[in-house]
């Protein structure tokens, strides 16, 4: 489907929920991993859960109409439109707002213009002419993706958010990443045009299933498809806590902004806590 409307409506009411939703978080230390078992997969985590500020998350809910605006609203020649994106950086240079989050809309601003378009020809994401351009490029154009052997190679959400009451009495850090097929990570494996999602509250205990949905809504920028993916327990990634929720869609190949948003539930601390997802938003090549 292309720009679906209610998908759209959807992904702006929650980033916007974001103001009304966030509350000064209690900083959360992520918990120790559990020792995987056989077939389990490790997902790389911070030692400590990082610093979410609460401005910063404030900032990106009202900056989400432009960012969406700027994404759906295409110009004459199908690109993303440049009018848009230039009110974006206005709106991103604007001094009331935290630097912290500035820097993450520039980041997101340029990946959905030219520097973007450039990275993911490096990277092979858009055939043809522009692939022969962009290689040109330094190395350093390409996309910042971990790599090894061992690991899954990801590419991580712009920034950390919150789980309003989703520890006994305080905030979980929650972080997001997505994977690019084809590989194993998460389980069972995006395959090649797919993006595998992972959410993970940390701190808490085990993910558990629960009617309350966790959300992916993504747009790839090559072609305008969107679509919605919901995040579930996943038994091979962190079976024994943090809780985590993956979920894996056929976006297609190129640049995928994505949004990830809703209420999880996992077991901690002896309870089990169902609570909501102050919305990230992500950017990834697949």
């Amino acid at each position: 489907m292309r720009f679906a409307r209610t998908l759209r409506t959807a992904t702006v009411t929650a980033a916007i929920a974001v103001t009304a939703a966030v509350a000064a978080p209690a900083t959360t230390h992520a918990a120790p991993a559990e020792k995987a078992t056989a077939g389990e997969q490790t997902i790389p985590l911070p030692d400590k859960a990082p610093d979410v500020d609460p401005e910063v998350l404030k900032s990106l809910g009202a900056f989400a109409p432009a960012l969406i605006g700027s994404v759906a609203t295409r110009d004459a020649d199908g690109n993303v439109n440049g009018k848009l994106l230039t009110q974006a950086r206005e709106l991103a240079d604007n001094p009331t707002i935290p630097a912290e989050a500035s820097d993450t809309w520039r980041s997101l601003i340029d990946f959905l213009g030219e520097p973007g378009r450039e990275r993911a020809a490096a990277a092979g994401a858009i055939p043809g002419a522009e692939k022969d351009a962009a290689e040109k490029k330094k190395a350093d154009d390409a996309p910042n993706i971990p790599s090894g052997p061992d690991k899954p190679k990801i590419q991580e959400f712009l920034y950390p958010t919150i789980g309003i009451g989703c520890m006994p009495g305080g905030n979980s850090v929650g972080m997001a990443l997505t994977t690019a097929g084809p590989q194993e990570a998460p389980a069972p494996g995006p395959k090649r045009g797919q993006a595998g999602f992972v959410y993970t509250s940390l701190g808490t205990g085990p993910a558990k299933n629960n009617n309350r949905r966790l959300w992916a809504s993504w747009l790839n920028l090559e072609t305008g498809r969107t679509g919605q993916t919901a995040l579930k327990p996943n038994p091979k990634i962190n079976a024994g806590g943090p809780g985590t929720f993956t979920g894996i869609a056929k976006t297609g190949r190129g640049r995928i902004v994505s949004t990830i948003y809703g209420d999880v539930t996992t077991r901690t601390k002896g309870r089990t806590v169902s609570c909501t997802i102050a919305p990230t938003i992500g950017t990834a090549i697949i």
